[in-house]
């Protein structure tokens, strides 16, 4: 497309061309005050840190605290992750983001000839408690909070987690992180699935339970909108599967005796964000008014922390682009201020590079001191929601939340999220979303800079792509069969039999996990006896 071309596409519009967002909703040339008290009459009386939170969660937002800083990192071996943690917080992060490698998210062990080729790839490679020793050293759990990003084996991560910190002396009840051990999503977006998924679903709230009761200030799970979006599905439909999938979950633990007041303020999520600016800050708006109200209204909650859509956002890995990468630091530079003017908790940016390899450490550095600079130069920090009361914006979180809605009780038509991802009904539509994306994309009916518009002339330059650490993998495995050979196999196996049991009688699997772990018991050793008993997942396939 030649510049005179993108400049005719770009030109502003008049009253008499219409615009629309990704999610389908019109804009309208003005916007006015009645415009906004149309869909919300009170706004007026709306304040920070009350019921509905539509202006954030706490009275004084980042002005009392900014948000926390969690850059995303994880390598070969847990040795190399533990510098890169040290490095992020030498350099003012105070949150961990921990990115694990695919055989660990399916549950399988390094040395398993299913895992060839991936150990050393990309993310950490986690095989028995040691790993998570060695990835953790130095590191004071209290100061630094975790959030692991894990899903099918999630249960095993968060035992190990617990296991290490009662081994350093923590104090369980007071001990802080979070775990995504979000699995309906996996089913719809990632795929590192391992059980069926009512067996799934009975983990996860297997989790939420344990941590009731024994670690209460422990997130058991980050209900992830993120990765629904990366995988296609337009602003509405993240937001109304990932309320949907956290409804699931309550749903569930209700069921086990557990009162609404004692899980759900430990409910969080993870969302994501890239495209239209004032789309993304309308929809997190709208959705933390309608997480509140449906809470409130149809659970019953009664603590106010119970309604509160605490979130980690600002990430949005589809919206870079290998072609002119350095332009993904703008890029995620807007997304952090989205983050921010959304009332986000934690954020943690994509690196420049991400869009074709894992981050080196000057990118990860420039990410870091992005946010860094908007939190000390930029006066983010300085008021509570300064897009409050603007009549575009207002407007649009008004529309946003009645669109959430609406497409929550498409799910409900569906027979319900757990039903619809079982049969592929979101997969479905998720998959019919990106497609039309794509090729709006393809198509230049979606402007893409570097992509289909403004493009270099002298085309595409070579990127360094982080390389395949086949020597991290070989010293991965050599660990394992060293400590198989060390650990008291009696333990392991005593350890593993109590899992299969629990397993057969459908008890919680958390502490009978948490002493295998402890014994040293693989991950896979783990997660095969629960595959014995629970089965494993066959994707339905549409065509």
């Amino acid at each position: 497309m030649s510049a005179m071309e993108t400049a005719k596409k770009t030109q502003l519009t008049d009253e008499t061309q219409k615009v629309f967002l990704e999610s389908g909703i019109e804009v309208a040339p003005l916007y006015t005050r009645e415009d906004m008290l149309a869909g919300n009459p009170d706004i007026d009386l709306e304040r920070p840190g009350k019921y509905p939170f539509t202006r954030g969660i706490h009275p004084l937002m980042y002005r009392k605290r900014p948000f926390t800083i969690r850059q995303y990192a994880g390598f070969a071996s847990p040795e190399e992750t533990n510098e890169r943690f040290q490095f992020l917080i030498k350099n003012g992060q105070n949150g961990l983001n921990v990115a694990f490698d695919l055989p660990t998210q399916c549950g399988l062990d390094s040395d398993d000839p299913r895992s060839l080729g991936e150990v050393g790839r990309v993310g950490m490679s986690i095989d028995t408690l040691e790993d998570f020793e060695i990835a953790f050293r130095g590191i004071d759990l209290e100061k630094i909070t975790v959030s692991m990003t894990i899903n099918g084996s999630a249960l095993v991560m968060m035992a190990m987690y617990f296991a290490l910190a009662e081994k350093r002396g923590y104090d369980l009840k007071n001990l802080r992180g979070t775990a995504q051990n979000d699995i309906l999503k996996e089913f719809i977006g990632r795929g590192t699935w391992i059980f069926p998924v009512d067996k799934s679903v009975k983990i996860v709230v297997d989790t939420i339970e344990y941590c009731a009761k024994h670690v209460p200030k422990y997130s058991p799970v980050s209900i992830c909108g993120y990765h629904i979006r990366e995988s296609g599905a337009n602003p509405i439909q993240e937001m109304a599967y990932a309320f949907c999938i956290a409804k699931a979950y309550s749903d569930e633990t209700l069921k086990r005796g557990i009162d609404i007041d004692e899980f759900a303020s430990r409910l969080s999520y993870n969302f994501d964000i890239y495209g239209n600016f004032f789309e993304q800050i309308a929809k997190f708006r709208g959705g933390r008014r309608l997480w509140a109200k449906i809470m409130k209204e149809e659970y019953k909650a009664t603590k106010e922390e119970s309604c509160w859509m605490r979130m980690i956002a600002g990430g949005g890995g589809a919206g870079l682009t290998k072609e002119q990468p350095e332009n993904n630091i703008v890029r995620t530079a807007y997304y952090a201020l989205i983050s921010a003017l959304s009332g986000t908790q934690t954020m943690a940016l994509c690196t420049y590079d991400e869009a074709y390899t894992i981050p080196t450490e000057k990118a990860a550095e420039i990410a870091l001191r992005t946010m860094q600079i908007m939190i000390h130069e930029m006066g983010i920090c300085d008021t509570v929601d300064p897009l409050g009361g603007s009549y575009y914006v207002e407007s649009l979180t008004n529309r946003f939340e009645e669109e959430i809605k609406n497409e929550m009780k498409k799910v409900d038509a569906w027979g319900g999220i757990i039903q619809a991802v079982a049969n592929g009904k979101i997969q479905e539509a998720v998959s019919k979303q990106a497609y039309q994306r794509e090729k709006a994309v393809q198509d230049g009916d979606t402007l893409k800079v570097g992509v289909n518009c403004f493009k270099s002339e002298e085309g595409d330059r070579p990127v360094e792509f982080h390389p395949y650490n086949e020597d991290a993998a070989q010293k991965q495995i050599s660990k394992l069969k060293k400590i198989k050979s060390e650990r008291d196999e009696s333990a392991v196996k005593s350890a593993l039999e109590q899992l299969r049991n629990d397993a057969s009688q459908n008890n919680n699997l958390m502490p009978a996990t948490i002493e295998a772990v402890k014994a040293y018991a693989t991950v896979g050793e783990i997660i095969q006896v629960i595959k014995d008993i629970y089965g494993e997942y066959n994707e339905p396939i549409f065509f």
